[in-house]
């Protein structure tokens, strides 16, 4: 029948239509039209993008890639094929997945305060330092027995990511040092300190190595309930104290004025800040833990006028190009967190450069 062909295995009938939906023979590979009124005869990318689906369906997820790379495919065919992709291996990753948008959650609503306070680098130095303590959980737990639990390396991140945080805020002598002098002392000496203890461990350095470039693969799922029970308690604790919240990161002293306790509302902040991200570096690494607490708040900071709309606009933000991040590394086979990561700083420059654009045409 014209409009109609047998795609190169299994005897797949595909559909073309010039006004069809994209991929609509890919999503319903056996649909027929009852008619050949304004059918057209099926390109050959429709038929290997068609294959390389079932293909697909039956287990062979590389097939799709190397059928690509063969015959070549149309751009809306492909979207198709890399989402089914992507849907397909939803049962090995969900836990990956998961993990991954729920971190991205939780730091970027964390990372408002940091930006807005003018503390970036902070980030980085207690991702390092919780690198520290996981460097000290795997040498302690390999030479004494007693230590050797499951939970010992998330414990000593989130201890040391809290101690960093807290010899951060600490108000010293000012003529002397300042917090950038302390931020940068801890995180030059966190980065050498976990180098140097699993130097001669193979395992350990392999592991410290595998944080500091990031890596989500074996997130589990205690890590979802985790983060989930993280997000949900930095949901309600920003709706509850949203006003004291806004005052602690714009206006200390007008909230000191107005009767809060600052030294323990900034205490709280970096007890907060100090466990979402040692738990994030446990289970996904430097890169990805620093990259979501600053870079989608400052793509945030640039397309909002008020802090308020922030804590909406960052969040989404971070969620949507996380998610974005996962099917395109699932569909060229890289790792999710430095592909996330890229889209972060890609959305970040094109936004600075936006507002270059704009600042020089309008003068």
């Amino acid at each position: 029948m014209p409009g109609h062909a047998q795609s190169p295995g299994r005897g797949l009938t595909v559909l073309c239509h010039a006004r069809s939906y994209p991929g609509d023979a890919l999503c319903h590979p056996s649909r027929a039209a009852s008619t050949g009124a304004g059918l057209g005869w099926p390109c050959a990318e429709h038929l290997a993008t068609a294959h390389a689906h079932q293909r697909l369906r039956h287990g062979d997820y590389g097939y799709t890639r190397r059928a690509r790379r063969r015959h070549g495919a149309c751009g809306a065919c492909w979207s198709v094929v890399v989402i089914g992709q992507f849907l397909a291996s939803w049962p090995l990753f969900a836990q990956v997945y998961l993990t991954a948008w729920l971190i991205a959650l939780v730091l970027s609503l964390v990372g408002v305060l940091v930006v807005a306070r003018d503390q970036i680098f902070l980030g980085a130095a207690m991702s390092q330092s919780a690198t520290l303590g996981i460097a000290l959980a795997l040498i302690g737990s390999s030479a004494l027995p007693w230590l050797r639990f499951d939970s010992l390396p998330a414990i000593l991140a989130v201890g040391f990511s809290v101690l960093a945080a807290v010899l951060t805020a600490w108000q010293g002598d000012q003529r002397h040092d300042s917090h950038e002098a302390r931020t940068g002392w801890v995180f030059l000496a966190s980065s050498s300190g976990a180098i140097l203890i699993v130097a001669h461990s193979p395992h350990g350095l392999a592991e410290i190595q595998r944080l500091l470039s990031s890596s989500l693969i074996g997130a589990t799922t205690t890590d979802v309930w985790m983060f989930g029970v993280c997000a949900l308690g930095t949901i309600v604790a920003l709706t509850v104290w949203h006003p004291q919240v806004l005052l602690l990161a714009l206006d200390p002293a007008m909230g000191l004025a107005a009767g809060m306790r600052m030294p323990r509302w900034h205490t709280a902040l970096m007890l907060w800040l100090g466990l979402v991200v040692g738990l994030s570096i446990r289970a996904s690494g430097m890169l990805y833990t620093f990259g979501c607490l600053v870079l989608p708040a400052l793509i945030a900071k640039n397309l909002c006028r008020e802090v308020r709309p922030l804590f909406i606009v960052a969040p989404c933000i971070a969620v949507s190009l996380a998610g974005i991040g996962c099917v395109l590394a699932d569909a060229t086979d890289s790792p999710p967190a430095q592909m996330t990561v890229a889209l972060f700083s890609l959305a970040l420059a094109l936004v600075w450069l936006i507002r270059w654009w704009r600042v020089h045409t309008s003068r």
